[in-house]
């Protein structure tokens, strides 16, 4: 998991063309998604994270958008 917040966005877009960023969530909400969801682009800088995998966001305690997924 990284923490939106803790990167900056040059390393972010490097991350998702290479492939190690799939997938977004919301901290405070424990919910994942795709990155271009629209509920997942509305979210507070503060309060978003990313996975490298659905595995890995569902070993986190995160459940999926029902909009998105």
């Amino acid at each position: 998991m990284i923490l939106h917040s803790e990167i900056s966005k040059e390393s972010l877009r490097q991350m998702i063309r290479d492939g190690r960023v799939v997938l977004g969530g919301n901290l405070r909400l424990k919910i994942y998604g795709t990155l271009d969801c629209s509920s997942g682009k509305r979210m507070k800088r503060e309060n978003r994270v990313f996975f490298s995998s659905e595995v890995e966001a569902i070993e986190a305690g995160y459940r999926r958008c029902k909009k998105c997924c």
